[in-house]
């Protein structure tokens, strides 16, 4: 049973996990107590300020509820926190994504899971590396998560793409129903064939610097590793790195005069040899 309370709540900005556990706590587990609250209830909850409690009390739930109908018709399933479908990888996050909007062949996660990230604008070499990986990791039965983005993202999505029976998972800072970039429509198809979409925001959102960011903890978060192809030192990608550490994810580079795989090696991430032969996976 999909709670509209709930997911209006997670779609509310700014309130993501670590917001909606310490609501949910001080409401006794209950959305709609949340959305009935007056300012000064809402702010006796630790971290919640004048702008977070407007923000939950403008919440419009019938919207919601009208909308969710829509979103399943037009192929988008919602997979919420309490939901056993719900990665157990995702749920123990301290910054959870509350509410998961997935379009394709979502299934149980049991196989290994890698992320292959890196910049939108490659070198050769390192567009070869992602296609390969892809390849390479594919074959060995490994679920190869990304991100759709152009460059790496993209090379690696094509390279598993080529092997029968591969899965794949694309998480989006964007709407599942908005594919960005526009360019990578035709992928998004190819990879909900083979596996799924997914991300946290409204199906329709376009993507801002903020979702794009937080996006990153989900790849990292889904996955047993997360290997970084390249990337300078302001790179995206460098956001999925910090975010894997953080959780404990192994993190892998390619030696390369990128700057951020330069620092990346100095901080102690593992290398990889550009021939693949020493995956550990």
């Amino acid at each position: 049973m999909i709670d509209p309370a709930w997911v209006a709540l997670s779609l509310t900005e700014r309130v993501g996990g670590k917001t909606l556990r310490a609501l949910m706590a001080h409401f006794n587990h209950d959305p709609r107590a949340i959305l009935a609250a007056d300012e000064t209830a809402l702010r006796k909850v630790p971290g919640i300020g004048a702008k977070m409690a407007e923000r939950i009390r403008s919440i419009n739930v019938s919207e919601v509820e009208q909308a969710i109908p829509r979103w399943q018709n037009a192929g988008v399933r919602l997979i919420l926190r309490d939901n056993p479908d719900f990665p157990p990888q995702l749920r123990a996050l301290d910054d959870y994504p509350p509410t998961l909007f997935v379009r394709g062949l979502w299934q149980p996660i049991t196989m290994k899971r890698i992320a292959v990230v890196g910049t939108r604008d490659p070198s050769p070499e390192a567009r070869e590396i992602a296609a390969r990986l892809g390849i390479e990791l594919a074959e060995r039965g490994c679920t190869v998560v990304s991100g759709l983005a152009l460059g790496i993202d993209a090379a690696a999505h094509n390279g598993a793409l080529t092997v029968p029976n591969a899965y794949l998972l694309a998480v989006l800072g964007c709407g599942v129903l908005n594919i960005y970039p526009p360019d990578h429509r035709g992928l998004a198809q190819a990879v909900m064939r083979q596996g799924a979409l997914l991300g946290e925001v409204h199906p329709y959102a376009a993507p801002n610097a903020s979702n794009l960011v937080a996006r990153n903890r989900i790849i990292s978060g889904l996955s047993d590793a997360v290997i970084i192809v390249e990337t300078e030192v302001d790179g995206g990608a460098m956001h999925a790195a910090r975010f894997a550490q953080a959780q404990g994810r192994v993190v892998y580079t390619f030696d390369s005069r990128a700057t951020g795989n330069r620092q990346l090696l100095e901080n102690g991430v593992t290398p990889l040899r550009p021939d693949l032969q020493d995956l550990p996976f």
